[in-house]
C-alpha cells in the first residue's frame, strides 16, 4: 500500500477527537505484516492519539481517535454503556425486507479468530434495516448494540443474508457478469469480483464530546464500495 497522508482521511476534528474514514486493508493497530497502521499514522499527527475502537482490517469507514486521555476516557465510558451509535452498510445476497429486525444471538470466537452463534458465547445484538433492494441483492443498514468479533457478519449469515465477498461466513464474491446481461470478458483474462473484500462499510458514528456536545459523522463510501452500489443501481 502506498504511503498514506493521514490528513486526507480526516472527516471531523476538534481539540479532543478525530474521526477518520479508514481505508480498507489498513490495520487499526500495529500489524507485523504491514508498514502502516492507523495508530502510528494518528500518533504522527497528534502524539497522544489513542484509537477508541477497532474495525476489521478489510472494513472501511468511521473510526474515532482520542487526542488525549480525558477524551479517551469519555468515549470509553460511552462504549461501555452502549451509548455510541454505529451504523454500517453492507451489500448482502438475496432480497430482504428488514424493518429494524433484531438478531439477539450469543457469539463465540475460536482461537483462529472465527466467530459463530453459540449459547456458550457472549451476548451480541444487532439491528438490521433494508436501505434498498436490487435484482438479487440488498443494501442493509446494520446497527450493532454490542461490539463482538465479526458480529455483523455472523448475524447476517444467521439471517441467511451473508455479506457479498465474505467467504468466511458463506458470502460469495460478486462478479459483474452476474449483473450485466451483455458482459464480455477480454480473451485470456480471468474475471475479478467487483469488490475484492467483504462488502461492509462503517457508514456513521454518533457520540458525545467531552463537553456533552453531539458529534455525528458520516463516512462516504470508498471507491470499491461506491462502484459496487452503482453497478447494482445500473443493473436492477
Amino acid at each position: 500500500m502506498k504511503k498514506i497522508d493521514f490528513k486526507d482521511l480526516i472527516l471531523f476534528e476538534n481539540e479532543d477527537y478525530l474521526v477518520i474514514n479508514k481505508l480498507p486493508y489498513l490495520s487499526t493497530l500495529d500489524d507485523r505484516h504491514e508498514a502502516q497502521n492507523i495508530l502510528d499514522l494518528a500518533k504522527g499527527y497528534t502524539p497522544d492519539a489513542q484509537v477508541c475502537h477497532r474495525l476489521d482490517k478489510e472494513t472501511s469507514g468511521c473510526l474515532a481517535i482520542a487526542k488525549h486521555p480525558e477524551a479517551y476516557r469519555n468515549i470509553a465510558i460511552q462504549f461501555e454503556d452502549r451509548k455510541v451509535d454505529k451504523i454500517y452498510h453492507a451489500v448482502v445476497e438475496g432480497i430482504h425486507d428488514y424493518k429494524d429486525v433484531l438478531v439477539d444471538k450469543n457469539l463465540l470466537a475460536n482461537n483462529k479468530g472465527i466467530a459463530k452463534v453459540s449459547k456458550d458465547g457472549k451476548p451480541a445484538q444487532t439491528y438490521f434495516k433494508t436501505v434498498k433492494t436490487y435484482f438479487k441483492h440488498s443494501l442493509i443498514e446494520c446497527k450493532p448494540v454490542t461490539g463482538r468479533l465479526h458480529q455483523i457478519r455472523v448475524h447476517l449469515a444467521y439471517l441467511k443474508s451473508p455479506i457479498c465477498g465474505d467467504e468466511t461466513y458463506g458470502g460469495k464474491p460478486l462478479y459483474l457478469s452476474e449483473l450485466k446481461r451483455r458482459f464480455n470478458l477480454k480473451k485470456n483474462t480471468e474475471e475479478q469480483p467487483i469488490m475484492q473484500r467483504v462488502s461492509l462499510h462503517a457508514y456513521a458514528l454518533n457520540f458525545k464530546g467531552v463537553k456533552g456536545e453531539s458529534i455525528e459523522v458520516i463516512a462516504p463510501y470508498p471507491k470499491d464500495f461506491d462502484v459496487l452500489v452503482k453497478q447494482l443501481e445500473k443493473n436492477r
